[in-house]
């Protein structure tokens, strides 16, 4: 997933309400899902890393992600060219409440490609596979708690 024009198995266990998280998953940036499932984390902070996103990957491993962390709140649009698999794309506040989801975000095949994003100002972006967002309970308003990252 790049920028578009600068506008680019641990999991609850039965019964409780607490992630089951292997010591593998203890460090690193990660993200617990309102689930409970842990997902590691690539981070991209810098300009050159956001605009090549997920591009050129042929599959994301499960429970991975990439979280873009960006230097200021403004609007972050993203779009799907060179990218191989459909995204759930989770735009966060700085808090880590959802504010827009773009779901089974659809690789673009030809120009010109689409953007996806809200208006609404965000320094958070996390893309995981496609239909995971549902499937962990992802929606607006849900929080997703960031670990790991300064």
């Amino acid at each position: 997933m790049a920028l578009a024009g600068g506008a680019g198995a641990c999991g609850a266990a039965p019964g409780s309400s607490h992630p089951v998280v292997t010591p593998a998953e203890t460090t690193g940036p990660r993200a617990v899902l309102p689930s409970g499932a842990v997902y590691r984390l690539e981070l991209a902070t810098i300009p050159e890393d956001q605009a090549q996103g997920l591009m050129y990957r042929e599959n994301l491993p499960d429970r991975t992600g990439m979280l873009f962390l960006f230097a200021e709140s403004a609007p972050h649009h993203f779009w799907m060219k060179n990218t191989m698999i459909p995204l759930d794309i989770v735009w966060l506040d700085d808090a880590g409440k959802v504010v827009f989801v773009s779901a089974r975000t659809p690789p673009c095949k030809a120009d010109p490609c689409p953007t996806y994003g809200p208006d609404t100002p965000v320094r958070r972006v996390l893309e995981i596979a496609g239909g995971m967002a549902e499937k962990e309970g992802l929606k607006m308003g849900t929080t997703i708690r960031v670990e790991g990252v300064d």
